[in-house]
């Protein structure tokens, strides 16, 4: 690891339609009946999976590995040295045994090739890429086993946690072990100079963890929004939000945490040049623990987190397996919440058709089509909501296995009342919620009876408007007596107009306005276009309007 600690400054703080317009200009004859279209709407909400706890066997494991590897290729894991490469070679076989996708990705520093490896998990959205990574090469003088196996080794458990959970994360996961980190980021460079602009706007963020298990370890993490105050400020949109997530991590464990600094001298600092919002935890370097600091977290006061830091001496003694087995458990605490989850099974659901019209005393029946969009055939209950005073739903069957179908019945009562509803169809399974939307227009008893033409509507408060017939108007050929009644719900005040086309604009020849929901107009008039306005002085609800024309 390159830079020095920044002695944090400050404890961390946690971010934790209207009216229709008059017509003034077409006239009538080029006007069309409008009718309500309505869209079908299909959501989806998935029982997030809990992250698992990280087995702090698992990680020491992968750290004697990384050991072994050094003691057998000259006691260290450095760039351009044997040591790296079969580090390289390990994780990767690890990685492709539980079925990453991986690739070696070279570059050359200092007359020798360096190499970074890259492995993707199957699956998740690719516009959306989490990266999770930290420097797996020492430098020369020893096998840096705190500086970076730590991080390298608890990356790597996390991602075989992984592929053994079968997670299933809604972003794409992308993992990532660096070279020549020691010289000065050379392989965390290479790999973000090598992006597209497309393929850099494509990673939401990147996690880095760069020392873990320091034996007299402090907990810091990026201070992202700069709330600390302390490093060069705050990293681009949405590194708040990584660290608040390791906070959190941390704080669930009882654990206080410190910011540091956010300088980009470690492998998060080609990402936040480049615009990505970066996070990341550390434990300490050569820096001395404060005895505030010692209060906090324990240890010993005025001494280095690692005192063995770029030394020969950083090897397996030099780990603290608390440190290290909490910040394991962060990294993946943050790749489950950060990256998301989806349930192993999923379905849709659809209706067929999705509007219906009832008369009051009868039904109208819609089909209910599911289908496994992932995962196994799953039981699903159906039921629905939003159902108006007087209208009831049935289900045949209720209980079904998704990919099978069910017919759904709206039985209106006689004393229903008529308007127009959303109704809800909710499908219910083990792992995943499905809705569907259907519109459901009744036609009501009504004191409006014995006319020869009846629309129904609704208003929807004070102010709105209403015109009948279905928002266009109707055309008399003669002279004759126009008359209309208007049914209103209980407590509201509805007027009601009869308008007449005079060539370039709307007339009221007669209206009814009188206290009350109910009104009623009778005009003598001669041919031409004709159209009711209904509008609400105040309250609201479902309305009927009869109404004769000559």
């Amino acid at each position: 690891m390159l830079r020095r600690l920044t002695a944090p400054v400050a404890a961390l703080a946690l971010s934790i339609s209207g009216a229709l317009a008059a017509v003034t200009v077409a006239p009538p004859a080029a006007a069309t009946t409008v009718t309500q279209t309505v869209t079908q709407t299909v959501t989806q909400a998935a029982t997030p999976a809990a992250a698992p706890d990280v087995p702090l066997a698992n990680v020491k494991g992968h750290l004697a590995e990384f050991q072994r590897i050094a003691d057998a290729n000259g006691g260290n894991r450095a760039h351009g040295r044997p040591g790296y490469r079969a580090s390289v070679d390990y994780v990767r076989a690890e990685l492709d045994a539980a079925g990453f996708d991986t690739r070696v990705q070279s570059f050359t520093y200092r007359s020798a090739t360096g190499y970074n490896l890259i492995a993707d998990w199957p699956g998740g959205d690719p516009e959306q890429v989490l990266m999770v990574g930290g420097h797996l090469d020492s430098v020369g003088s020893g096998p840096g086993i705190n500086d970076n196996a730590s991080g390298s080794a608890a990356v790597l458990e996390v991602a075989l946690q992984v592929a053994r959970a079968g997670h299933t994360p809604e972003k794409h996961l992308r993992f990532a072990w660096w070279g020549a980190e020691e010289y000065g980021l050379i392989g965390s460079n290479h790999y973000v100079g090598s992006l597209s602009a497309a393929e850099r706007a494509r990673i939401d963020g990147y996690y880095n963890f760069d020392m873990v298990g320091s034996p007299n370890a402090g907990y810091f993490v990026y201070d992202g929004d700069n709330s600390d105050g302390v490093g060069a400020g705050p990293g681009p949109e949405g590194s708040a939000y990584l660290e608040e997530v390791l906070e959190d991590a941390f704080a669930a464990r009882n654990v206080p945490t410190r910011g540091t600094d956010f300088d980009g001298r470690s492998d998060y600092g080609p990402f936040i040049r480049a615009g990505i919002a970066a996070g990341g935890t550390f434990t300490g370097a050569e820096g001395r623990k404060t005895a505030a600091e010692a209060r906090m977290w324990g240890g010993t006061a005025g001494q280095p987190y690692d005192p063995c830091y770029h030394r020969a001496c950083d090897d397996l003694d030099n780990i603290d397996d608390t440190a290290l087995d909490r910040n394991a458990d962060a990294i993946a605490h943050a790749v489950w919440t950060v990256g998301g989850s989806r349930s192993a099974n999923d379905f849709s659901l659809a209706l067929s058709p999705a509007s219906g019209t009832v008369d009051a005393g009868s039904s109208v029946a819609a089909t209910v089509a599911t289908e496994t969009t992932r995962g196994q055939r799953q039981s699903v209950r159906l039921s629905a909501s939003g159902l108006p005073s007087g209208v009831t739903a049935s289900f045949a069957p209720a209980d079904l296995t998704s990919g099978d179908s069910a017919q759904l019945t709206l039985t209106a009562a006689d004393s229903a009342a008529s308007g127009t509803y959303d109704v809800t169809v909710t499908g219910t399974g083990p792992d995943a919620t499905d809705t569907a939307a259907y519109r459901l227009t009744v036609r009501g008893t009504s004191t409006c009876s014995g006319f020869e033409t009846s629309r129904d509507g609704s208003l929807s408060g004070r102010g709105d408007t209403d015109y009948q017939p279905d928002g266009s108007y109707y055309h008399s050929s003669g002279s004759g007596t126009h008359r209309a009644c208007l049914d209103g719900p209980d407590g509201a005040d509805f007027d009601l107009s009869l308008q007449k086309w005079n060539g370039s604009g709307w007339t009221t020849v007669d209206s009814s306005t009188s206290p009350g929901p109910d009104e009623s107009v009778s005009y003598d008039g001669t041919s031409g276009y004709y159209r009711y306005q209904v509008y609400a002085y105040s309250g609201s609800g479902a309305y009927t309007l009869g109404y004769d024309t000559p």
